[in-house]
């Protein structure tokens, strides 16, 4: 199975951009919601927490595994893949999100000044701009933390009239930075789930890039390019949902974000 990781809902939308396109496999996504939003912690814990995650979900039988998360992909992915996986799953595969999205700014950006909406941890890691300038050095990265819209997100309030007003404030001081902006990141999954209300408050010579699409078109083709991975996948159309919270708000939320009613079972990560 394909498995999926997230802090909380957000990966969600990723998922379901993969499923479109590869709807025959089968796939396994566990959201922390428990302990979401993971970016105010500290670099340390969210590896610890991402560690967590991908020893669940490899143990339930995933072959490969997406860090749906930007705050894990940012922080994390490169001790699990230099660290973990040699030791205890040295068979596996985990990837992230970050280089994908950075190879789509290359593409996308005319004036060579991009916009990053992310969260504060992700910010701190200077994940974007180190990938994005290590392949066009000559691109200019202009970085915002958007720190209270995870919760408000995982919370589901997305019709209170303060999320607009918090929206106006993140994206009024990054555009504030420069006129040049043409690409703007949305980096965080979670932030998918209001990307209409980010367009509306940006320039339409602005291009939003959402994450689904992009992860979804890179990881069928990195598949078609790792055929031993991609026959080792089961393709009997299963889907799994877990979560380490089982409120009855988490699992409508879960159903809204997934799109359809699921069964969300309840885990306890250590």
């Amino acid at each position: 199975m394909l498995g999926f990781f997230d802090s909380g809902l957000g990966g969600l939308s990723v998922l379901r951009e993969v499923q479109k396109q590869m709807p025959s496999y089968s796939y396994i996504y566990l959201g922390d919601n428990a302990r979401t939003p993971y970016g105010s912690h500290s670099h340390e814990t969210i590896y610890r927490f991402t560690k967590q995650g991908v020893s669940y979900l490899f143990d339930k039988g995933a072959e490969m595994i997406i860090l749906a998360c930007n705050t894990a992909s940012s922080s994390a992915l490169r001790r699990i893949q230099m660290e973990f996986l040699p030791k205890y799953y040295p068979k596996k595969k985990v990837l992230g999100i970050i280089i994908p999205t950075a190879e789509e700014v290359i593409e996308q950006t005319k004036t060579k000044e991009v916009g990053i909406l992310a969260t504060e941890a992700t910010v701190q890691s200077f994940a974007y701009p180190k990938e994005i300038t290590k392949m066009d050095s000559s691109i200019k990265v202009h970085q915002q933390a958007g720190t209270l819209l995870v919760p408000i997100i995982e919370a589901g309030e997305f019709e209170w009239d303060g999320l607009d007003s918090i929206l106006k404030k993140y994206l009024k001081e990054l555009l504030e930075r420069s006129n040049k902006i043409d690409t703007l990141v949305l980096a965080c999954t979670h932030y998918a789930l209001i990307e209409d209300k980010i367009k509306k408050r940006v320039p339409s010579r602005v291009k939003i890039i959402s994450q689904g699409e992009i992860v979804a078109k890179k990881l069928k083709k990195y598949l078609e390019h790792h055929p031993e991975i991609e026959s080792s996948l089961d393709k009997t159309g299963k889907r799994i949902f877990y979560s380490s919270e089982d409120s009855w708000r988490v699992k409508n939320l879960f159903n809204q974000f997934y799109g359809e009613p699921v069964e969300v079972k309840k885990v306890f990560l250590k």
